[in-house]
């Protein structure tokens, strides 16, 4: 009989995500080290300068806040209260911590996608911190009937990119049954409107990764500040709030007409989860 002798680390983890040729550069340990150093300079200062009265007011539509790699929705509360204050229905992703890419998250997700948006009888915005916004593009490609737009803050869609980050990531690999779908979903721009915050002295992740190719229906802004705070920097916030407030595109369908509530986002997850059947 032969013995199983188990992958090597490098074998078990490979994946299309994370540049090898050093044509990407990876953020310095200097920069890395900056943006968990803002967490506690910027914090404080950038909640002191997010007024309300210096962004545009809501018309009411849902927004989805979903959260970075390692980070949970009550990191992004602070920024969904302001929403709020605004007159946006703003909800977390509610999946607990962001692990990557795995069956339950992405099934979660997309279940709230459903249930917002049948509740409000319209199509909801999307803002994604990092890896939360890689997830945002991915769930626009696969349900453009129920997305109205899509708002990525220092997100590395573009891959491969490079990243600190990676060990941590490769070390939660085993649990990303659902990154072939997320994948999938990145391989073209998703047909709903596009902005694409980024910062060049972003220290978490390979700036470049963060931009958009340019195209109809897609931007690209630069915000100067660090990754790590970006939800509470006033300017990316005035950005983020000012996008919201434009119109919706008239031609995509509302999610009320929409034929089919699976996708294949869950098929892609090979069976291990199921979404449940749509209700009104």
């Amino acid at each position: 009989m032969k013995t199983w002798v188990p992958p090597r680390f490098e074998e078990r983890c490979a994946d299309p995500l994370f540049d090898r040729s050093g044509a990407v550069s990876t953020p310095s340990w200097g920069r890395f080290t900056t943006e968990y150093l803002a967490l506690f300079r910027d914090f404080r200062q950038f909640r002191a300068g997010n007024r309300k009265g210096m962004f545009a007011r809501s018309d009411g539509h849902p927004v989805i806040v979903l959260p970075g790699f390692l980070c949970c929705d009550p990191m992004t509360s602070h920024f969904r209260r302001l929403l709020e204050g605004l007159g946006y229905p703003a909800a977390g992703w509610g999946a607990g911590i962001n692990l990557g890419p795995t069956a339950a998250s992405l099934s979660a997700v997309e279940a709230l996608l459903q249930q917002i948006t049948d509740r409000y009888g319209e199509r909801a915005s999307l803002v994604g911190q990092s890896l939360g916004g890689v997830f945002a593009r991915s769930l626009a490609s696969h349900h453009p009937r129920r997305i109205r737009r899509v708002i990525t803050v220092c997100s590395p869609f573009r891959l491969p990119t490079a990243t600190r980050l990676e060990p941590i990531y490769r070390l939660l690999s085993p649990l990303h049954h659902g990154q072939d779908a997320v994948l999938c979903g990145l391989a073209a721009p998703p047909p709903v409107p596009t902005t694409a915050i980024y910062t060049v002295t972003d220290g978490v992740v390979a700036w470049t990764s963060c931009v958009d190719e340019p195209g109809p229906g897609r931007e690209n802004v630069a915000i100067t500040g660090a990754h790590t705070t970006m939800l509470e920097n006033p300017e990316a916030v005035r950005v983020i709030t000012d996008r919201l407030a434009r119109p919706a595109n008239p031609g995509v369908t509302s999610p009320s007409t929409a034929i089919s509530t699976s996708s294949r986002w869950v098929t892609a997850l090979a069976g291990r989860t199921t979404v449940g059947r749509r209700t009104r």
